[in-house]
């Protein structure tokens, strides 16, 4: 039998982004895009950033 969750986090999270700082929610929304992006160029080129391999089909800049 698992415990329900003490935190309702969705509100939590909420509250803290409707009082926060743009800047914090704009460096969240970089942060992802980033990640994103790498992830994408991961997969296009088949090889993560640096990584030699020779199933690479493209560099990156």
């Amino acid at each position: 039998m698992t415990a329900p969750d003490s935190l309702p986090l969705h509100a939590l999270a909420e509250d803290n982004l409707a009082s926060a700082s743009p800047d914090l929610l704009r460096a969240m929304v970089k942060t992802f895009a980033d990640a994103l992006m790498s992830a994408e160029a991961d997969a296009l080129c088949n090889a993560e950033y640096g990584q030699v391999s020779e199933e690479r089909v493209n560099h990156r800049n």
